[in-house]
């Protein structure tokens, strides 16, 4: 695994962070926001990014890649040394690259900026950089599906291992969109909080909720087969059991009424993993902070497990990493791991008032000890993008 937001450059300290209830999100530095609606976001530390990518790149290729693209390389180099596929007898030919990007073209703006501009806005830049770096011959493509990007790599991964297609895939997925028209374009549609306090703007399943806070980040997973893993005498931190992706074919931005199409997809996918509902611990939640999205998604987790809604943990890392959008379903799939592998679900920060049709646990503020078997992964896109994942305990 391997993970960067604004609370950290490495999958140990946005893990600490998180589990600690720290918030990531400030009033925007890179850009001035003021006259902006929303002046606040959860971005990341560019010389901290910038500092670590000199000891991977050369001068050539780091002027060739955007922050985004940094960004990706590192959370990549962190999964991969991690894993030892480099080091393993590992059929190089047989290990695929998927990454989810929406945009690459962060802060392109002047003649310096400009320069390698092709290269720079590849959108299968993190990917092929990947397989150039460590010469890794299978697939290699990005996805884009809005909000959902990510966690279709993985998924994609999923299949791409289980039809026996590639023995190793390396996905996630990587997004620096706190840029003035990103802000801007979500402003217009109203969908990002208007709070200029970054420690009220993001709160989920909240009654006084007005929209999510952008972020930015990376995660990669690294999957392989059960068998391969075994072979190389791997470290496993936890299996995918099953999952789904749909679409719900409804409107461009607004989730399916009722969170019909979310429950679809969280049902397809438990279907997949071969489980029943009391078999689920804990719900990582799309949890976006907007109005229908947390009123949406609580609906159709709570028609989905009945009385065991009850024994639900459930919890929004949203409230402190922002919305990462193309990352996100990477980013919340390791920490998902994380919270199996370390008994322990991460908080929802910013929840003081509730919200009397939400009303499930959403672990509020304080991170909790819990033995915990599976946890169910959800990202929402806009275009109706949806996607769940069921994670389970190595």
């Amino acid at each position: 695994m391997g993970m960067v937001s604004s609370l950290g450059t490495s999958t140990g300290e946005c893990w600490k962070a998180l589990c600690e209830g720290k918030n990531g999100v400030r009033r925007i530095k890179g850009f001035d926001p003021e006259g902006f609606d929303t002046q606040v976001a959860a971005e990341i530390d560019p010389y901290c990014v910038e500092a670590k990518a000199k000891d991977l790149f050369g001068r050539r290729e780091s002027k060739q890649m955007t922050i985004n693209t940094k960004m990706g390389m590192l959370a990549v180099h962190e999964a991969v040394e991690q894993s030892g596929i480099t080091k393993n007898a590992v059929d190089k030919d047989r290990v695929a690259v998927i990454m989810g990007v929406v945009s690459t073209n962060n802060a392109i703006t002047d003649k310096k900026s400009q320069a390698h501009y092709i290269v720079k806005t590849m959108p299968n830049s993190i990917s092929a950089w990947t397989t150039i770096r460590y010469g890794f011959g299978g697939a290699n493509f990005n996805v884009s599906s809005a909000c959902a990007s990510s966690a279709y790599a993985l998924i994609l991964g999923e299949h791409l291992i289980r039809s026996g297609m590639a023995d190793v895939v390396i996905a996630g997925g990587s997004d620096a969109s706190v840029q003035p028209e990103y802000i801007r374009g979500f402003n217009q549609i109203l969908a990002m909080s208007s709070n200029p306090d970054p420690e009220k703007a993001c709160r989920p399943f909240t009654a006084d909720r007005d929209g999510f806070v952008m972020g930015e980040g990376a995660g990669v997973l690294i999957l392989e087969s059960e068998e391969h893993a075994q072979r190389r005498n791997a470290e496993v931190y936890g299996e995918i059991l099953g999952s789904a992706f749909i679409s719900e074919a409804a409107d461009i931005t607004a989730p399916c009424k009722d969170g019909e199409g979310m429950e679809k997809c969280m049902r397809m996918a438990m279907k997949a993993a071969e489980i029943n509902a009391d078999q689920v611990d804990c719900v990582n939640a799309h949890g976006t902070s907007t109005y229908l999205n947390d009123k949406y998604e609580t609906m159709a987790i709570k028609r989905i497990f009945g009385k065991h809604q009850k024994e639900l943990s459930v919890t929004s890392v949203k409230s402190m990493l922002g919305h990462t959008v193309a990352a996100c379903g990477a980013i919340e799939g390791i920490v998902s791991l994380q919270s199996l592998r370390h008994s322990k679900i991460t908080p929802t920060i910013h929840y003081e008032n509730s919200d009397p049709e939400l009303d499930l646990d959403y672990t509020p503020n304080v991170s909790r000890d819990r033995e915990i078997d599976v946890v169910l992964s959800n990202s929402f896109g806009f275009g109706g993008h949806n996607a769940s994942i069921v994670w389970k305990k190595a």
